[in-house]
C-alpha cells in the first residue's frame, strides 16, 4: 500500500486548488468534505444516527439530508456540533481507508477541512498544511462566497488557526498569489512517488 497524504487549510487558504494540481500529476484524490456530504445522503448508520439525535426533520420527504435544519440546530452550538462531528467523521475517515486501501499509485492524497480537529490526520503517513495571510483568505471567501468580511472571520475564528495546524503539519505549501505553487509541488510529489519523505 502506497503513503497516505494529507492535505488542508483554514478557509480560503487555496487548498482545494493545490489538491487539483496534485490530482492533475495523476495522484488518486479523495474529497472528504464532498465525501462526507454524500455519505450523510445515503449511509443507513449516519441517516439513523442523524435523525435519533436531531430529529425526523433532518431528512426531506425523498430522504435527502436537510442542511438548513441541520445547520440550524449545529449553528452556534458546540455541544450539538459535536454530536454531529462524532457521528460523521468516524465513518468518512474508515470510508476513505478503505478507498485508499483500494489504490494503486504510490500515494494517495486525502483533502479535508478538519484534518487535524477530526483527528484523522493520525492515520496518514504525512500532512501538508496550505496557508495563505489572512487578509488574502477573506478577500478569496467574499469572492467566492458573497459574504461580508464578518461572515467570512466568524468561520475563520470557529477553525484552529494556521499556528496550531503548522505544529501538526508535517510540510507547508505557501499559497498568497506570490510564492509560486510548483516549485513547492514538485518537490513533494516526487518524493512521495519515491515514497519517502522529503
Amino acid at each position: 500500500m502506497g503513503l497516505k497524504i494529507g492535505i488542508t487549510g483554514g478557509i480560503g487558504s487555496g487548498k482545494s486548488y493545490v489538491a487539483k494540481v496534485f490530482k492533475a500529476l495523476g495522484v488518486p484524490f479523495y474529497d472528504a468534505d464532498k465525501e462526507a456530504k454524500e455519505l450523510m445522503n445515503t449511509n443507513p448508520a449516519i441517516k439513523n444516527a442523524l435523525i435519533r439525535e436531531f430529529g425526523k426533520e433532518v431528512y426531506d420527504i425523498e430522504g435527502r439530508l436537510n442542511r438548513a435544519y441541520l445547520a440550524s440546530q449545529v449553528f452556534r452550538d458546540q455541544e450539538q456540533l459535536d454530536k454531529l462531528n462524532a457521528i460523521v467523521h468516524p465513518i468518512v475517515i474508515q470510508h476513505g481507508e478503505d478507498w485508499s486501501a483500494s489504490q494503486i499509485f504510490p500515494y494517495t492524497l486525502k483533502e479535508a477541512a478538519l484534518l487535524f480537529e477530526s483527528g484523522s490526520y493520525k492515520k496518514l503517513d504525512y500532512t501538508i498544511l496550505v496557508t495563505a495571510p489572512l487578509d488574502v483568505r477573506v478577500a478569496r471567501v467574499i469572492q467566492r462566497d458573497k459574504v461580508t468580511k464578518q461572515a467570512v472571520l466568524d468561520r475563520v475564528n470557529k477553525q484552529l488557526s494556521d499556528e496550531e495546524k503548522q505544529k501538526l503539519a508535517d510540510f507547508t505549501i505557501v499559497n498568497d498569489e506570490l510564492t509560486p505553487l510548483l516549485p513547492q509541488i514538485l518537490p513533494l510529489h516526487k518524493q512521495f512517488l519515491e515514497g519517502r519523505k522529503p
